[in-house]
């Protein structure tokens, strides 16, 4: 999986791919946590469109009005394949391009397609996450979340929430649908850590990227011979011609989807929960709130705080701004989630906000296919994290919590919490 937010161009440090946009694009203001990055802020103030300077000098669009983002995001003006532009390709270092180009690599990586090739895949994988069929894991998602919980109060307060919760949940459940060993999660873990940050050098993507895919391809044939009730066995029997490489990229994007997202939403969300005790005490005293708290995180917290990334394939007007074609558009989720033209009081976290649309999961054609098994995920470890753990309180100054600003997805690289008397 390629990070969409790392340019291909070289800049100083050779061998280290440079961001596309400076650091202040990423960079969360101290104190400030969970607002969009004050650069962003700037810039959406005066407008919902704005062209601005990468690393390497080249221009780029960006976006952060929310009418503009839902529209660009369905507009098939904009491509999802950065292959498509030749400048693009000409920037990358050459031992990057030559595994990103490779056929092998290409296949089955949906999110850098367009349709028809896309429309194949999204269809492949829409009858393995229907609602219904996420609905139906919540006593075993249920299940996970008290086995972390009891061996949390086992060990006793304080703990890490990351280590000890916020990551093996979801990385447990998207094992199981996958059907890869949860032995096996330390491996894909740190791989899929260096493949999001946005300062690794090219040298680790690679290795990294070439080590997951070993993984694998190693699964897939093992899965092939040996087929069990899980997804990936489900999409062998689905579709026969589905190729080893086909298998392995699709597997890939959705390990490091299924459990990366999730897991920084659990964390950085009881982060913003323990820092807004009004809305905290209404969460504990009514767990019937949990959906609509879930949705209310989403949009206030929206991870992804840089992209996603599209390729213009004509001019297109946006907002009275024309934007040229081959032309990179960076979309802020985080600024379109926060547009005081679409939603009341945008930077109060609200537990109890009338549900309103937000794009935490994107929109359009690539909109998040496991979207529905995330809203399961977090409604239930939010209510049983709250229920069991009584008194939950940061274990440490607020502002020494490691931020996630070096990643693609936004969070907490640890949240150290205590507890009282737990149930």
């Amino acid at each position: 999986m390629t990070n969409p937010t790392v340019s291909p161009e070289r800049g100083p440090n050779q061998g280290r791919p440079a961001l596309r946009l400076p650091p202040e694009y990423t960079e969360r203001t101290p104190g400030r946590p969970f607002d969009p990055v004050a650069h962003q802020r700037d810039l959406g103030r005066e407008g919902p469109v704005h062209e601005v300077a990468m690393n390497d000098g080249d221009r780029a669009w960006l976006i952060t009005g929310h009418e503009q983002v839902r529209a660009l995001l369905a507009d098939p003006r904009l491509s999802s394949d950065r292959f498509r532009s030749t400048r693009l390709v000409q920037k990358m270092p050459v031992e990057l391009r030559k595994r990103l180009i490779a056929p092998s690599v290409r296949a089955g990586n949906f999110l850098a397609m367009d349709p028809p090739d896309h429309t194949r895949y999204r269809r492949l994988l829409t009858g393995q996450f229907t609602v219904r069929r996420m609905r139906g894991l919540e006593p075993r998602i249920h299940a996970i979340v008290t086995s972390h919980l009891d061996a949390m109060i086992a060990a006793g307060s304080p703990a890490d929430l990351v280590p000890a919760f916020a990551l093996p949940v979801p990385s447990l459940v998207i094992c199981e649908l996958l059907g890869v060993h949860y032995e096996d999660r330390a491996g894909f873990e740190a791989r899929t850590s260096t493949l999001l940050r946005l300062d690794a050098p090219v040298e680790d993507i690679v290795r990294a990227a070439d080590e997951q895919r070993a993984f694998l391809l190693e699964l897939v044939r093992r899965k092939r011979v040996e087929p069990a009730d899980d997804l990936l066995s489900g999409l062998i029997e689905a579709e026969a011609a589905l190729t080893d490489d086909e298998l392995a990229n699709i597997a890939n994007l959705l390990l490091i989807a299924g459990h990366e997202t999730t897991a920084n939403m659990l964390a950085l969300g009881t982060f913003a929960l323990l820092e807004h005790p009004a809305e905290l005490a209404r969460l504990q005293a009514d767990p019937s709130l949990a959906d609509g708290a879930v949705e209310e995180l989403l949009r206030y917290l929206s991870i992804v705080h840089l992209g996603p990334i599209r390729l213009t394939l004509e001019e297109v007007e946006v907002a009275g701004v024309t934007i040229p074609a081959d032309a990179t558009v960076v979309i802020s989720l985080p600024m379109a989630n926060r547009d005081p033209r679409t939603y009341q009081d945008p930077d109060a976290l609200a537990v109890t906000r009338p549900r309103v649309s937000h794009l935490a999961f994107g929109h359009g054609i690539h909109q998040c296919l496991g979207q529905q098994l995330a809203r399961v995920e977090m409604a239930v470890a939010f209510t049983e994290l709250l229920r069991r753990l009584p008194g939950l309180r940061l274990a440490l100054p607020a502002g020494d919590v490691p931020l996630r600003s070096d990643m693609l997805v936004y969070g907490v690289h640890s949240l150290p919490v205590a507890w009282d008397d737990a149930i």
